[in-house]
């Protein structure tokens, strides 16, 4: 198999302008069809990518032979039961964060691939594929900024339209759900640990009772501490900083790097400040890219689902400190 070929459940917007131009520039990766539940949808997102096969239901999609993976960006409520589905009509899956509602939902997940143990699933958390990110990582395990303590982060936009998905209480909506996620997976893949104690604040919308601002501290077993804020009605922000006993390490850009630019982070130490730039690269590339070579040669994905499953548990704790669960 020189290129896995893909199916993509949905002309969301994030597979639409983002994941699948950048899966078209794959090595290992070839988009040949596309499903919508509106097949009007489904044609023109088709046409307007240049993708050979269009089907007006999911169903269609997952019964073409052709296929051997799909990408899954569909509502959180959505992720489990058509992973599964997809499983069950023998596809690899790439889906969308979170991977499910709350955490006994991504075990039950775990649970449907052990019947389908050739097949591989994967949460995309792209920020991971980005060599910036493995930069950090690598600078932090080396002790470039000597023993590393605590992590901060701070992620936001603005968005109050109350039908967009992401407003949505009944199908898993909210700043936690959509973007926090990222916050607290940072820590636990520059920390390598699964968090002790989480303490944390939601302000809730009033009429969409969705969590728009929550602000969380999470304390790892080594004494470690990660702080973030996340929310969707505030301006556009992002940033990570990663400190440690003899520096620090600034993040800019850590969620949504632009592919077609140089990126930069920093380094600070009292000796001192170091600028480590990188060449323009799409993650959504590199994440379908190193997804599909895990297929074709039969190897573990690069993150296991138990990761998916830890981060779930992490955001369960944390809405159960805070009284609000909108699974």
């Amino acid at each position: 198999m020189a290129k896995v070929r893909w199916g993509i459940l949905s002309t969301a917007r994030i597979g639409v302008q983002k994941v699948i131009p950048a899966m078209q520039k794959g090595r290992f990766t070839e988009v040949v069809a596309i499903a919508s539940r509106n097949g009007e949808k489904a044609n023109e997102a088709a046409d307007k990518l240049n993708i050979g096969k269009r089907y007006d239901s999911y169903e269609a999609l997952l019964d073409d032979p052709d296929i051997d993976a799909v990408y899954n960006p569909l509502p959180n409520h959505l992720h489990v039961p058509w992973t599964i589905r997809a499983m069950e009509a023998g596809k690899h899956v790439l889906c969308e964060k979170p991977i499910g509602l709350n955490a006994g939902e991504a075990q039950d997940l775990i649970e449907a691939t052990r019947q389908f143990p050739a097949l591989k699933v994967m949460e995309a958390f792209m920020y991971r594929f980005h060599p910036q990110w493995q930069k950090a990582r690598e600078l932090v395990a080396n002790g470039s900024i000597g023993e590393v303590r605590a992590l901060n982060s701070f992620f936001s936009y603005y968005n109050t339209d109350p039908e967009n998905i992401r407003n949505r209480s009944d199908i898993g909506g909210g700043a936690l759900m959509d973007i926090g996620c990222y916050c607290i997976s940072f820590p636990r893949y520059i920390f390598g640990e699964e968090p002790l104690i989480i303490k944390g604040e939601m302000d809730l919308d009033p009429v969409m009772k969705i969590d728009r601002l929550t602000s969380a501290v999470l304390r790892f077993p080594s004494g470690k501490i990660s702080a973030f804020t996340c929310s969707t009605q505030l301006m556009p922000y992002q940033k990570v900083h990663i400190s440690g006993t003899g520096g620090h390490i600034i993040i800019e850009i850590p969620v949504n790097a632009p592919p077609g630019e140089t990126i930069s982070i920093i380094l600070m130490t009292k000796e001192l400040t170091e600028t480590f730039s990188f060449e323009p690269v799409d993650q959504y590339t590199l994440q379908g890219d190193a997804f599909s070579k895990a297929i074709i040669e039969d190897e573990p994905v690069p993150v296991p689902l138990e990761d998916a499953v830890n981060n779930m548990k992490a955001i369960d704790e944390l809405r159960r400190e805070t009284s609000f669960d909108n699974s």
